[in-house]
């Protein structure tokens, strides 16, 4: 088992980190939220000591100009693409400021950190709604895009989609709602499925989300299904009843969440999340910069399910 410092990155919300190719690549939200910064090491350990490069900034106006949230690093077909949500000038003009829409870049170059990096713009979806939080994996020989958006037919501020892609910035068919938030764990403050990640173990592929407001409230579920079951058919999913990772008030860890997966280069899997480790938030919790890039080892019960565990205290 490892031990890392925790925090291991500060000030870095929505953390995404990539193996690909014995390298590991870092991705997250800036407490700005004006740019994209990648940063790469050989092993984990040398992830929070790694230069962050600036690879894109947001325009001063138009679609893509305000609040760059939650970005993720993937490499398909020999590509590399970041995917990420920003807001339009105009919304925030009209005082309403979560009309997020999720955007691609693409970069051909081997070096992500120093390439050219071109916009592709906006991933469509079956809404014009707040939409945010893509990832992509390949399962079945396809590749797939996982995202939060908000249905504007029912209430809730966002469910869980899952559809095919066509391009690495565009999808195809009718997107799949795989959660909204039902449970009482999944409605404090506000009505929240986000933040979704891919892990697969044994015979399974689960997808973790993150429910509830961005405070204390903020915990981590657990959708799967079946590797061989035919992910677009709602009724081979499962959910989880209870949240999988949620606040530590004994280790003063609070609203652990908005995660992705990696693993060490001796094969553990690890969970990547942030959490701040206070709760009185002064002003919107949006810009307290706090939530703070943490990693913890997961382990496996019998059953092949994931074992989370309690979200570690503070130490160097």
């Amino acid at each position: 088992m490892n031990d890392w410092p925790n925090p291991f990155i500060e000030q870095r919300a929505d953390p995404f980190i990539l193996l690909h190719e014995d390298v590991y690549y870092f991705i997250a939200s800036v407490p700005e939220y004006d740019r994209l910064e990648l940063r790469c090491a050989v092993t984990l350990e040398a992830l929070p000591q790694a230069a962050p490069v600036i690879v894109w900034r947001k325009p001063e106006h138009g679609p893509m100009s305000k609040l760059i949230w939650a970005p993720e690093l993937h490499h398909i077909n020999g590509k590399w693409y970041i995917y990420f949500a920003a807001a339009h000038t105009q919304a925030l003009d009209k005082l309403n400021m979560f009309q997020h829409c999720m955007f691609a870049l693409e970069c051909a170059d081997a070096d992500p950190l120093n390439g050219k990096w071109v916009e592709k713009g906006q991933i469509k979806t079956q809404f014009e709604s707040f939409c945010l939080d893509a990832t992509t994996f390949s399962h079945q020989g396809k590749q797939w895009y996982l995202w939060a958006q908000k249905d504007p037919n029912i209430p809730g501020n966002s469910n869980i989609y899952l559809a095919e892609m066509d391009t690495p910035w565009s999808i195809k068919g009718e997107p799949l709602r795989l959660s909204k938030p039902e449970f009482e764990w999944e409605c404090r403050g506000f009505m929240v499925n986000e933040g979704p990640a891919v892990i697969t173990h044994g015979e399974k592929l689960f997808v973790s989300y993150s429910a509830s407001a961005t405070d204390e409230n903020y915990c981590i579920g657990l959708l799967w299904i079946n590797l061989a079951a035919d992910p677009t058919k709602a009724e081979n999913w499962h959910k989880s009843p209870q949240p999988v990772f949620t606040t530590s008030y004994e280790n003063k860890q609070y609203g652990p969440g908005h995660n992705s997966f990696t693993r060490t280069k001796d094969g553990e899997d690890v969970l990547v999340y942030h959490a701040r480790n206070y709760t009185e938030i002064e002003g919107d919790p949006l810009y307290d910069p706090n939530r703070h890039t943490r990693l913890k080892t997961i382990g496996w019960d019998n059953d092949g399910m994931p074992v989370f565990g309690t979200p570690p205290a503070d130490h160097p």
